[in-house]
This record gives structure tokens, sequence and C-alpha cells, in this order.
């Protein structure tokens, strides 16, 4: 839980300096490409020679958690306001308990019912009037979603059922091998090299991006999804939503509604402690190295 959290409160600033200092100034498939190379970077000189069945689940992982999910993530910061994209990823919880269950063949309700007030809860931060570009924006949004769901899920199951126990470090290179592979074709196929990075900040937040956000953000973050169940890192995917916001709200003085902010925020507590409360993750917890 603890690496959920601490990802979470690091995580909290990359909306706003996407939305604030790159989007429409920095070509979206540069920044993606910049993003997973520099995170990939932080992790080659750990890795290991694994069975290529193993190498090769991770490296898809990788391409569709990352690589997918940051081509459209990066896309919808043209489409839509820092606010927007965030109240768009309210979604992901429900993605990531269907797509566990999905995976387990079977079906549990009670994942789903927390998911909902999840849901709830980063609804009422964000319900408001919002921009033309609705559909469209919110369906590169739900893209994102479902890339971000499938590769975490797809990540805690693979090690769940993996009979080769190898430290995840030495392992996660592998992962952004994968976006790196996607990344790059994207880039060589819709890049725009006349948009490339202007300013020294615009270079410190990539390489931040790349080296912190990415690099050590996702390791930690799918390292946090093999120690919880799927009910309780559904709900540690919302909280995201109120963490941007206060980030947006302190530091670039965007219009928040505090009253609305502190009431989702109960809410989303409301559904986690609803969720230990069953005690579901004594039961599906998983300890991996």
């Amino acid at each position: 839980m603890i690496y959920l959290v601490a990802i979470t409160i690091l995580w909290a600033f990359s909306f706003s300096l996407i939305g604030v200092y790159l989007a429409g100034q920095v070509d979206v498939y540069f920044s993606v490409l910049t993003r997973v190379a520099l995170a990939a970077v932080v992790f080659l000189p750990f890795i290991r020679r694994v069975p290529l069945l193993l190498a090769t689940k991770l490296m898809l992982l990788g391409a569709v958690q990352l690589g997918c999910m940051y081509v459209f993530y990066y896309q919808s910061f043209l489409l839509l306001t820092v606010p927007e994209v965030l109240i768009f990823t309210i979604l992901t919880p429900i993605y990531v308990t269907l797509i566990f269950d999905l995976m387990n063949r079977r079906f549990n309700w009670r994942y789903l019912f927390t998911a909902f007030i999840a849901v709830l809860g980063a609804a009422i931060i964000r319900y408001s009037s919002i921009g033309d570009d609705i559909f469209n924006g919110f369906m590169v949004v739900q893209g994102a979603n479902v890339c971000f769901a499938i590769g975490q899920v797809g990540y805690k199951v693979l090690l769940q059922r993996e009979k080769h126990k190898f430290p995840q470090r030495t392992i996660f290179g592998y992962f952004y091998l994968g976006a790196l592979a996607i990344t790059l074709v994207t880039w060589l196929l819709f890049g725009n090299s006349a948009k490339l990075p202007t300013t020294t900040l615009q270079w410190q937040i990539l390489v931040y991006l790349g080296l912190i956000a990415s690099g050590l953000g996702y390791f930690f973050w799918n390292k946090g999804a093999t120690k919880v169940d799927a009910g309780t890192l559904a709900i540690m995917n919302n909280a995201l939503v109120p963490a941007g916001l206060m980030v947006n709200l302190m530091i670039w003085n965007r219009d928040a509604n505090l009253l609305r902010l502190t009431l989702g925020g109960a809410v989303l507590l409301f559904s986690l402690l609803l969720h230990e409360y069953w005690g579901k993750h004594q039961v599906l917890k998983i300890q991996i190295r």
C-alpha cells in the first residue's frame, strides 16, 4: 500500500506539468518517446536473462501499459484541460476490477461495488461544465485508462502465476523495452521534428517525467500492485484525481471547488475503508519480492 500512496503523490504533479508546459508546445510522440527511453535507462543496468516467454509477456505488458497508454494520454491534453483529463480518469477502477475478474474467470461484485463508490467520489470532485471536445477527449482518455488497467493487472497476475521467481528490479527492464518499441514506431510514423523542446524548462520536465515519474514511478506502482488485492488497487487508481487537483490548485492556481474536493475525498476514503472492512485483501494479497 505504501508504494501506491507514494507514487500517487509523485504522479500528482505530472498532470499539470504536461498540461501547462508540454501540451501543444512539444510534439506528443517525441515527449512519449523521450519519457519511455529515459525510464528504460534506469532499469536496463539491472536486467537479467529470463525465459523467453516471460520476457515477451513483460514486453507486451509494457507496450500496452506504458507505450500505448502514453500515446492516448498525451493526445488527450490537446483536446482537454488538465481538470477534464482528471475527471475522465475516474473510470479506471472499473476497468481494473473487471479485467482482474476476467483474467481469473470470476466476477466479484464487492470489487465492482467499491470501485463504483470510488468513481462517485471522484465524480463529486470534478463534476462541472466541460468543453466542446468532450466526446473525442473522453474516448481518448478511456483508451489510456484501459491500457493502464490492462498493464497493471496483467503484471500482477503474471507474477502471481509465474513459476520463476526473479527480483522485480531484474525483470522490469523488459517492461520498458516493450514500451520503447511502441513509442519509437509511433515517433517514426507520426512525429513532428519541428516541435521539439525549445526551452531548458521543457527539457528538465521531460527528464523528470522520464527518470522519476516513469522510471521509478511505474516500477514501484506495479510492485505495489502485486502486494494488494484488485479492489484496493482499483481505488488507489482514483486517488490520483484529488491529488492531481490539489497540486493544480496550490501551484498553478486553477479554479477548484474545495467543498467538492473535501466531500469527494471523504467518499474515496470510505470506499477504501469499506473494502478493507470486508477483508478481501487477506484472501487475494500476493507477496512477491
